[in-house]
């Protein structure tokens, strides 16, 4: 859970260089936080677990908004998190993370965070928090579904199992990483993702090139919807709160592919992260227009 302090600029800044911003906004963000609003604003029963500090008060009211159970939230003594954010006018974005109270997340509460949850239940993470592998290994005892989203990729995720893992949520340098493979072309990724982690599925999102799922033996594709982009930050992570809740709901694969990526496109659509997110009625229209 993030504070998102926003810079719109000219073009993402550059080494040596100092530059002003048109606009500044606060936005709250943080990969864990938009992925739960875009999971209950598609209509999924969510329980946010993590930290905050004492000045994170905007980032639960969030949440408790978007209709994310709120209960097993806690306060750190570290500030909460918060990431600085640059948008260029075509609304790419540089985003640097400083983790604050995501970072004191230990394996106790984890525990007891998990400790009401059961076999079917589905629990989803991202690198953004610690103590990861534990909660993989937790939800394993419990037969809890687990879904990681590996972002950041970075060497804190040695320690998770991804042999553990059911559902791989990722984009193409993601997927790079975890393949091990030097390609960048998508089919070359797949490949090895299939040889590497036999027993998972994945879902490879490819910016301008859609969205692909597929396992051992299956595959299905989804074409982008075009949309004029404003801001691209929590774009991601609206594809994997519609697709995860998608698949509560009993959708076909095909289906939460189709959905996910018209939230996507609304989301990128207009500013902020969380803000953004739109809820089902919204991505209902947005589908029959």
């Amino acid at each position: 859970m993030n504070i998102d302090k926003t810079y719109t600029v000219d073009h993402i800044i550059r080494p040596k260089e100092t530059i002003e911003s048109s606009s500044y906004q606060l936005f709250c963000g943080g990969k864990g936080l938009n992925q739960s609003v875009a999971l209950a604003r598609a209509g999924a029963v969510v329980y946010h677990a993590g930290m905050v500090g004492s000045d994170g008060q905007m980032l639960t009211d969030m949440l408790m908004e978007s209709g994310v159970h709120t209960d097993l939230i806690r306060v750190a003594d570290e500030p909460t998190g918060h990431a600085l954010i640059q948008i260029d006018p075509a609304g790419q974005n540089c985003i640097i993370i400083s983790g604050g109270a995501n970072r004191c997340i230990t394996p106790d509460y984890i525990r007891e965070a998990l400790s009401s949850f059961e076999k079917g239940d589905v629990l989803l993470l991202q690198n953004e928090i610690s103590a990861n592998g534990s909660a993989i290994d937790m939800a394993r005892e419990k037969g809890m579904m687990i879904v990681l989203n590996p972002s950041p990729y970075d060497g804190r995720l040695a320690e998770c199992d991804f042999g553990k893992v059911d559902l791989f949520m990722v984009n193409e340098v993601e997927g790079r990483l975890m393949a091990g493979c030097e390609s960048e072309d998508p089919d070359v990724i797949k490949t090895c993702l299939r040889e590497k982690y036999p027993a998972a599925a994945f879902v490879l999102t490819l910016g301008e090139g859609g969205a692909v799922w597929f396992d051992a033996s299956e595959e299905y594709r989804q074409p982008i919807f075009k949309v004029k982009a404003v801001d691209t930050t929590a774009a991601g992570d609206t594809f994997c709160g519609y697709f995860l809740a998608g698949l509560a709901q009993g959708l076909s694969v095909p289906e939460c592919l189709k959905r996910a990526s018209a939230a996507s496109a609304i989301s990128v659509s207009r500013q902020g992260a969380a803000p953004s997110i739109p809820d089902k009625d919204e991505v209902d229209r947005f589908l029959v227009r």
